[in-house]
């Protein structure tokens, strides 16, 4: 490859949503090394540095996915969303257990969680079917039928895990497409009224006992402050105590003294907020929100409608897990356990969110390189 060769890569290439990503990812691995460094644990103390290799890889294999045509993801849905519904079954019978639940699958000496790979799954699907059945026209009942379908098999296998975050997520996801392509007011309002029934009778025979607390602490923490209620109250207190300008790196007290359990997973804008404070939080939010137009722009720009739907779908992944992750960590939603997009700790989430840039930045390269 000689060096015009070289220029003219670089010039047709679509390196802005590995930049945005980079960015906040470097925002959340400070963070992280701050939240854990006094951790009494070496192996807690170093989980900045696995994280740094985690994200390495899922960004090495999302820029390997940007290479592959998007036509190939349209061709290869179906198999896709088979394949993955087939896993979210077999982690039933045979996933390996942790905290109560059964989300992953142990391939030799990897770990795998097959729900988060239906998020990008069930886009797909998606996408290729309003391309091929629903290209033009608004959204009515009738055509919401089948969709909805693909998503709740998916959805309802993972809340049976159990894990409802996730479970709802792909519900989030499907709502936000089916909007998308035009979602008439009527069929709205029909989904809100079967939705709000719906939620009645989960809670009511759906959710179990720890589920159902996470709710009532959510609407009343104090009524348990020292059990169900401690990890929501410990976070307002982090954001509250930031003020301003926050207390500086390393200086949080609730991270050094433990006060915030799981500071490095689900609360980890918390610890953000207590050390860089309403200013680092307002930043932090921005960059989300420049990644959100970054996505949105790119739906609106290219051609093919399964290419449009496909970012929009990835975009929804982002947004609902930041809106839901900061709204949980500020008490204004209940703990569900969702982690913030490449600040959280987590090896199954950041290849997702690897997997996720990879295939829009295909879409974009699309336009100039295939």
């Amino acid at each position: 490859m000689d060096f015009s060769t070289l220029k003219d890569f670089f010039k047709r290439y679509d390196f802005s949503f590995f930049l945005l990503c980079t960015v906040i990812f470097f925002f959340g691995v400070i963070n992280l090394y701050s939240a854990t460094h006094s951790s009494l644990s070496t192996q807690h103390a170093s989980l900045y540095k696995v994280q740094i290799v985690k994200y390495v890889f899922s960004i090495a294999l999302g820029f390997g996915l940007s290479f592959i045509q998007p036509k190939t993801y349209f061709r290869f849905a179906w198999l896709i969303y088979g394949f993955n519904v087939f896993l979210l079954i077999l982690v039933l019978f045979v996933g390996d257990k942790g905290m109560g639940a059964r989300r992953w699958l142990l391939i030799g000496p990897v770990r795998i969680q097959p729900s988060e790979l239906m998020k990008l799954s069930i886009i797909f699907v998606l996408a290729r079917y309003y391309k091929k059945y629903n290209s033009d026209g608004d959204t009515g009942i009738r055509q919401m039928i089948f969709p909805a379908f693909l998503a709740f098999i998916p959805a309802l296998l993972t809340i049976v895990e159990p894990d409802l975050g996730t479970g709802v997520l792909i519900l989030l996801i499907f709502f936000t497409i089916a909007f998308y392509r035009k979602l008439r007011w009527k069929t709205l309002g029909v989904l809100a009224v079967v939705g709000l029934l719906s939620g009645a009778v989960m809670y009511e025979f759906g959710l179990k006992d720890y589920q159902k607390r996470r709710i009532k602490t959510f609407l009343n923490p104090s009524a348990d402050a020292r059990g169900s209620g401690y990890n929501a109250i410990q976070s307002k207190i982090a954001i509250g105590s930031g003020k301003f300008w926050g207390k500086g790196f390393k200086n949080s007290s609730q991270a050094s003294l433990n006060y915030l359990p799981e500071n490095h997973t689900d609360f980890v804008f918390s610890i953000f907020n207590e050390e860089h404070g309403f200013f680092g939080a307002i930043l932090t939010i921005g960059l989300y929100l420049f990644l959100f137009f970054r996505f949105i722009r790119l739906a609106t720009s290219v051609s093919r409608i399964f290419d449009s739907i496909v970012v929009i779908g990835i975009m929804s992944i982002f947004f609902w897990h930041t809106f839901i992750n900061m709204s949980m960590v500020m008490g204004l939603m209940p703990v569900v356990g969702l982690p913030l997009p490449l600040m959280s700790y987590g090896g199954s989430s950041l290849l997702t969110f690897g997997i996720c840039i990879g295939v829009t930045t295909s879409i974009s390269n699309a336009r100039n390189m295939f």
